[in-house]
């Protein structure tokens, strides 16, 4: 998985900008697209932090959940 740096809100779907090697990937996902990978729109803009990119850029997956320093911050 590669990190999520941030996110754009677009009128077709959400730009997501990652972070692959020293260089740094984009691709607009369609809103459709997320809903289909049940990723939501609204923390994934707020929260990128918490979402990865698959390795060859065509999923975004919610990370955070392996991550148990960030499930300290909600308590």
């Amino acid at each position: 998985m590669k990190t999520i740096l941030r996110t754009t809100q677009g009128d077709n779907g959400i730009l997501v900008i990652w972070l692959s090697g020293d260089d740094a990937e984009s691709k607009l996902f369609l809103y459709e697209k997320l809903v289909e990978m049940n990723i939501n729109i609204g923390d994934l803009l707020n929260h990128p932090e918490y979402y990865g990119v698959t390795d060859d850029g065509s999923e975004v997956k919610r990370t955070d959940f392996c991550m148990p320093e960030l499930h300290d911050k909600c308590e």
